[in-house]
């Protein structure tokens, strides 16, 4: 036992503890990289996206055009989905332009609606002979069947979460065979279901594959699958079966291991992979130069070169189709142009990979630095300790990048980094320990000759609070009580009761926006501003400060029901509180603003601006909650979001799209809203397109349908804008900004 406790003092004086300490923090590093938790996948892929932003793949020739559904063709044509012999004419059109192949990013899963044969039986006052005449039409469908016989098509289908019908086996697939280990297919990303489009032009497509596109858990779209399995179905994604095809390859081969899929094979083409059969897209930024309106195309005015020896694929990027995803290099990219950016990659052959031994090397340069920061770091001076922090740090990051840019294979530095400097910060602890130690020996030293504020500052060093700030994105909030100088003038006699009333809805606000992550910037009498995603980072902000307005509406007819019932039982006259709330998302500068006698904890910028703008005309449309775009964007799935306008505000010269918030989900998917949304997008679709009378049709639908009360105002609005156009009409060019002429 003595020989023990000896033993172990000297390991605690020639070693020491901290060391030791490091030595198990590197074994438990290396079991989390192995495991690989979401947090550490997590910094691996936005270290990934980093190095897209900072080197995207650069475009040296464009073989894809995109034929796009936009809101334009939506406008022109009427909406989606058009009649079958439009699509025939859209491919006859591509193919005698000279297109090599056309793939669609869509699906013909049901027949035509405005097939004969069914126009037929819905038409109520047709004679016999004009219903037999009809019936012996050929359908719609069939036209476009003859229009793909004679291309090159490939069909774009879809997996589904559930099983909607049993798959037809007679009609064709592509053949997919594996080459090395057997059972690669449960590593595969699998729908328990397969939408198809309808047998008369599945049967008849040079190919078929599917479109569906995996989003990882922040959203991203980074790879996407090449090979997956539907409805039991093993099958290429639409992007490898366009290449196949026009390689003339007539069997997909996977090359498999023990870990999974390795890579994908064609014609004289290898894609590798990951291990669930995934392709690393390697992005390029967004290029409007490879889209041509799908109406520009059936009017036959789109230049030759643009299609004529390009593969074409026929996607949408209409906002009301919502096919928007968000990639590394833009956060709004039609999901089309993915599987553009998929095609121009392969066909550069600049595609991205992690090779088989990336994790050793992670794995070998985590031990190797750690080690020699375990050894060096407590012998070393400050000054160089922090060089020599910094100059691992920048070793680790050169060799990944190095493998990026010149390789394009993604070796994460991250871990390592981050192991290293856990081990660093252990051992600048156990040095912070010993200071402190110190500090108190100086305490005790130095007591007696000076005074304690003295010693103090002898034994630490405060930081000082100075002038300053930080850009960052944020949301930020005004509120605003409508009306409140009536209100207040029924308190001119009573000053007391006008601050309790203050109090009274001023706290339920608060609470709110506190309880949402807020924070409270400043009142303006009944007005608050707040702001999300400082001075703590919320990966939810614009969420949270959607969630907060919502709530702040809900407490507010609360105290209305109180103030009612009391006013009521004490025959006072009573005026609703009514509130609007405007919310922006946008890059600020946050901090400590002021003099050197008091600072403010703030945010200046545009973005503040502008939400203080919104909240202004939230009466102007009749919408409590307006919001700006980037706002809208990161909240559509959460809550039901109305688009208003695309306006140009007074004191900013660039338009925004704004929108309303109109509730949570459930009123999101309930049949009213959508009904009403669906008329909004019509009456925006004509009034942009300069339709006034079809705006004013679709106004009128709107009237007549259920809830139609919530968008009299935003009606009104538009009819006399339509009104005042229909007399001078605006001006050549006019994009649909309506210049706001108040604040």
């Amino acid at each position: 036992m003595k020989r023990l406790k000896i033993l172990r003092r000297w390991f605690a004086r020639k070693f020491g503890f901290a060391r030791l300490m490091c030595l198990a923090l590197l074994v438990v590093f290396a079991g989390a990289r192995l495991w690989d938790p979401p947090p550490i996948q997590e910094l691996r892929l936005r270290t990934f996206d980093m190095f897209q932003l900072i080197d995207p793949r650069h475009k040296t020739a464009r073989p894809v055009t995109i034929v796009d559904i936009d809101d334009k063709s939506l406008a022109r044509l009427g909406q989606w989905p058009w009649p079958r012999t439009r699509i025939a004419d859209l491919i006859q059109n591509l193919t005698s332009n000279g297109a090599v192949a056309i793939g669609f990013d869509v699906v013909f899963s049901e027949a035509d609606r405005l097939n004969p044969d069914l126009v037929a039986n819905q038409m109520r006052y047709l004679d016999d002979a004009t219903r037999a005449k009809l019936r012996e039409l050929p359908s719609n469908d069939q036209i476009l069947s003859e229009a793909i016989k004679r291309s090159r098509v490939i069909l774009g289908e879809t997996g589904q979460r559930a099983i909607s019908s049993e798959v037809d086996k007679t009609l064709p697939f592509t053949g997919v065979a594996t080459v090395g280990e057997e059972g690669a297919e449960r590593f595969l990303f699998e729908f328990p279901g397969l939408l198809r489009n309808v047998p008369v032009i599945e049967k008849v497509a040079a190919g078929r594959g599917l479109f569906s596109i995996r989003t990882e858990r922040d959203g991203l779209i980074r790879r996407v699958p090449m090979i997956m399995r539907a409805q039991g179905m093993v099958m290429p994604s639409l992007s490898l079966e366009i290449l196949r095809v026009v390689t003339g390859t007539p069997t997909l081969l996977v090359r498999t291991d023990k870990t999974g899929v390795r890579a994908v094979r064609l014609k004289g083409v290898e894609i590798p992979t990951d291990r669930n059969g995934q392709l690393w897209v390697h992005y390029a930024r967004q290029d409007p130069s490879i889209y041509v309106s799908a109406a520009d195309v059936l009017d036959n005015i789109v230049p030759p070169d643009k299609i004529a020896g390009k593969l074409v694929l026929v996607g949408t990027s209409a906002v009301g189709l919502n096919d928007i995803k968000t990639t590394p290099v833009s956060s709004t990219m039609p999901g089309v142009e993915i599987h553009a950016q998929v095609l121009e990659s392969v066909l550069s052959g600049a595609v991205i990979s992690q090779p088989n031994y990336a994790l050793g090397v992670e794995l070998l340069a985590a031990l190797v630095i750690g080690l020699l920061v375990i050894i060096f770091t407590p012998n070393l001076g400050p000054v160089r300790l922090v060089l020599a922090g910094a100059t691992f740090a920048a070793i680790l990051i050169g060799v990944s990048w190095f493998f990026y840019a010149q390789h394009r294979y993604l070796i994460d530095f991250t871990y390592p980094l981050l192991s290293t400097t856990a081990i660093y910060l252990t051992l600048i602890f156990a040095s912070f320990v010993r200071e402190q130690r110190q500090r108190v020996q100086i305490r005790g030293m130095f007591a007696q000759y000076m005074s304690p504020v003295l010693v103090e500052q002898l034994a630490q060093s405060p930081e000082k609070l100075v002038l300053g700030g930080e850009e960052r994105e944020m949301t930020i909030m005004f509120s605003d009580v409508r009306g409140f100088t009536t209100i207040s003038e029924t308190y001119k006699h009573d000053p007391q009761g006008l601050i309790a009333l203050m109090n009274r809805f001023l706290t339920p606000l608060t609470d709110v926006i506190i309880d949402q992550k807020g924070y409270i910037d400043k009142y303006m009498g009944d007005a608050i501003m707040a702001f999300w995603n400082a001075p703590l980072d919320d990966a939810e902000h614009e969420v949270n400060a959607c969630e907060a307005a919502i709530q702040m509406l809900e407490r507010i007819d609360a105290v209305n029901k109180e103030r009612e019932q009391e006013a009521a039982d004490g025959g006072h006259v009573y005026i609703p509180l009514n509130v609007g709330i405007g919310l922006n998302t946008g890059i600020g500068v946050v901090g400590n603003m002021g003099s050197d006698l008091k600072k403010n904890y703030s945010v200046l910028g545009d973005s503040v601006n502008l939400a203080s703008r919104l909240e202004g005309q939230s009466k102007e449309y009749g919408f409590p909650i307006i919001v700006g775009s980037k706002t809208a964007l990161a909240a559509k799935d959460k809550f039901a979001i109305l688009e208003l306008d695309f306006i140009m505000v007074k004191g900013k010269t660039e338009p925004e799209v704004i929108y309303a918030i109109a509730g949570r989900a459930d009123v999101m998917h309930s049949g009213a809203f959508q009904r009403l949304r669906n008329v909004t997008i019509e009456m925006l679709g004509c009034y942009r397109g300069r339709d006034w009378q079809g705006a004013l049709d679709a106004i009128e639908r709107g009237r007549r349908s259920e809830d139609a009360d919530t968008l009299e105002k935003l009606f009104k609005l538009y009819e006399v804008r339509i009104k005042e156009f229909q007399v001078d009409p605006p001006a050549e060019g006019w994009t649909g900004a309506y210049a706001l002429l108040t604040k």
